[in-house]
C-alpha cells in the first residue's frame, strides 16, 4: 500500500511537472518599420520592385574568378574567426544539454563496504561490525512554474543565435577576401601602368638628352624630363610595397602564414552585372544572419525573465532512495536486507531583502537592451543596403567619366608631343600632359576598384554569402 502511494505520487509529480505553467511572457516579435522600397533604388526599379534578391545567389556565382573562387574556399575552410565561431556554437549546444537536464530526475547509484572494529574498553569488550550496502538515490525538483522551460528556451535560443553568429562571420569573410582580393588586383594594376609609364618616360627622357646634347633643346627640358622619370619611379617601390602587404593580409584571412597569393582575371575583366536587384525590405529580416542572430538573443532575454519570476514561487523537490544493506554479502540481495526511503521538500522564499524582485526588474531591462539591439540592428541592415545601392549607382557614373578623362588626358599627351617635336610648345606643355594622364590612369583604376567594392558591399548589405 505504501509503495503503491509512493508510485502515485510520483505519477502525479510528473504530470504537474508536463502541465505546470510557466511564468514569464511568451515571446512576440516587436513592430518593425520596413519601408516599402529600399532607399537608392531608381524611379524605375522603385515603381516595379523584384521580389527576387542579389543575395539569393551563391557567391560562387556572384564571383567569377577562380583564384577568388578558391581563395574564398579556404578562407571558410581555415579562418580563425570563423572557427572559433564554429567552437562557439559546441559551447552553446552542451550549455543547452546541461540546462535541458535540469528537467528531469537524477538517479544514482552507490555501493560501500565497511569493516569496523571498535577498541575494548574496561567494561566493554571489543567489537567487530560489517556492513555492506548497495543503494539507488532519486532526486528530482519538479518544474511546476516552467523555470527550467524557460531556461532551456533562453539556452535554445542562445545555441540559435551562435549559428547565425557563425553564418554572420562567414558573411563578412566572403566580402572581406573579395574585397581585399580585388585590392591586390588594383594595385597590380597601377604598377602595371607606372612601370609602363616609367619605361616610356625613360625612352623620352634619352631622346631630349641627346637632342640638348645636339644643342636643339634646353638642359631645362632635360630636367623636366627627369621630373616625369622620377616620379613615376618613387611610385614603384611603394606599390611594391602595398602589393605584398595586401598579399600577407589576405594570407592571414586565409589562416595561413604570409605568402604570395595565386592571380585570376585582371581587375578590368572581373564580370559584374550593371544593375542587381535588391528585392523586398521585409526579406531583409529574414535574409540577414546579424538580424536573425539578434533576434534569437531577444528570445533568450524574454524567457529569462520566466527564470527570474518563477524564483518567486515554491520549489518543491522529490527525494527517494532504495537498496539493500546487510552485514554478510551472502545475504545482502535477500528481501530483510532491503530498504526504502520516500519523500518531498517545498520550499519558498519569504524574505530576500527585495532580490527577486531586483532580480526580474534586471532581466526586464535586458530584454528591453535587447529589443532596442534588435530594431537598430534592423535599421543599421537597411542602411547597409541603401548606401550601397547608391554607391555601386554612382561609383559606375564616376567610372564612366574617370574613362572619358583618361581618353582625354592620353590624347592631350600625344598632342602635347607632337608640339614639342614641331618645335610649337615647351616641354613644360609636355610634362604637365604627362602628369594629368598618369594621375588619369590611376585614378580610373581606382575608380574600377571602387565599383566593384560598391558590388561587394551590396551583396553583404543583403545578406548574401553565407549559403555552402
Amino acid at each position: 500500500m505504501t509503495r503503491t502511494r509512493a508510485r502515485a505520487v510520483v505519477l502525479l509529480a510528473s504530470m504537474m511537472s508536463v502541465c505546470g505553467c510557466a511564468v514569464g511572457p511568451n515571446y512576440k516579435r516587436p513592430k518593425v518599420d520596413t519601408p516599402a522600397v529600399y532607399r537608392g533604388l531608381t524611379p524605375e526599379e522603385a515603381g516595379k520592385p523584384d521580389t527576387k534578391s542579389f543575395a539569393e545567389q551563391k557567391w560562387w556565382d556572384v564571383f567569377q574568378d577562380e583564384q577568388l573562387k578558391d581563395l574564398i574556399r579556404t578562407a571558410l575552410q581555415q579562418n580563425y574567426d570563423l572557427r572559433r565561431a564554429g567552437a562557439r556554437i559546441l559551447q552553446a549546444r552542451a550549455a543547452l544539454g546541461i540546462t535541458r537536464a535540469d528537467q528531469f530526475p537524477t538517479i544514482s547509484a552507490d555501493a560501500s563496504a565497511l569493516n569496523e572494529r571498535a577498541a575494548r574498553q574496561k567494561f566493554i569488550p571489543a567489537v567487530e561490525t560489517n556492513t555492506n550496502r548497495v543503494g539507488l538515490d532519486f532526486n528530482w525538483e519538479l518544474d511546476f512554474w516552467g523555470s527550467f522551460r524557460r531556461a532551456t528556451e533562453a539556452a535554445r535560443a542562445n545555441f540559435v543565435a551562435s549559428e547565425w553568429g557563425r553564418r554572420e562571420i562567414a558573411t563578412e569573410l566572403v566580402a572581406n577576401v573579395a574585397s581585399a582580393y580585388f585590392r591586390l588586383r588594383a594595385l597590380d594594376l597601377q604598377l602595371e601602368i607606372t612601370r609602363r609609364t616609367l619605361a616610356s618616360r625613360q625612352d623620352s627622357l634619352r631622346l631630349t638628352r641627346i637632342l640638348a646634347d645636339g644643342g636643339s633643346t634646353s638642359l631645362l627640358d632635360v630636367r623636366q624630363a627627369e621630373q616625369l622619370v622620377f616620379t613615376a619611379g618613387s611610385e614603384v617601390p611603394s606599390l611594391e610595397q602595398q602589393i605584398e602587404q595586401q598579399e600577407n593580409f589576405i594570407s592571414v584571412l586565409l589562416g595561413n602564414n604570409p605568402a604570395p597569393v595565386p592571380r585570376g582575371r585582371a581587375l578590368t575583366d572581373q564580370p559584374h552585372a550593371p544593375i542587381v536587384p535588391a528585392g523586398l525590405p521585409s526579406s531583409l529580416l529574414q535574409r540577414r544572419p546579424d538580424i536573425r542572430q539578434a533576434e534569437q538573443q531577444l528570445i533568450a532575454a524574454n524567457a529569462q525573465i520566466g527564470v527570474a519570476r518563477s524564483l518567486y514561487f515554491p520549489q518543491i523537490a522529490l527525494t527517494a532512495n532504495s537498496g539493500y544493506q546487510s552485514s554478510a554479502l551472502t545475504s545482502l540481495f535477500t528481501g530483510p536486507a532491503g530498504f526504502w526511503t520516500f519523500g518531498s521538500t517545498l520550499a519558498q522564499p519569504i524574505f530576500t531583502a527585495g532580490k527577486l524582485r531586483s532580480n526580474v526588474r534586471l532581466a526586464q531591462a535586458q530584454q528591453q537592451e535587447a529589443v532596442l539591439s534588435y530594431q537598430e540592428t534592423i535599421q543599421g541592415a537597411f542602411r547597409d543596403v541603401s548606401d550601397g545601392l547608391i554607391a555601386y549607382r554612382k561609383t559606375q557614373e564616376f567610372r564612366e567619366q574617370q574613362q572619358l578623362l583618361v581618353n582625354s588626358a592620353q590624347d592631350a599627351a600625344r598632342l602635347s608631343h607632337m608640339r614639342y617635336s614641331g618645335g610649337v610648345a615647351s616641354y613644360l606643355e609636355v610634362l604637365t600632359n604627362e602628369t594629368n594622364y598618369f594621375s588619369a590612369e590611376l585614378n580610373l583604376v581606382q575608380a574600377q576598384l571602387n565599383e566593384l567594392l560598391a558590388l561587394v558591399e551590396l551583396y553583404r548589405g543583403l545578406g548574401g554569402g553565407w549559403d555552402q
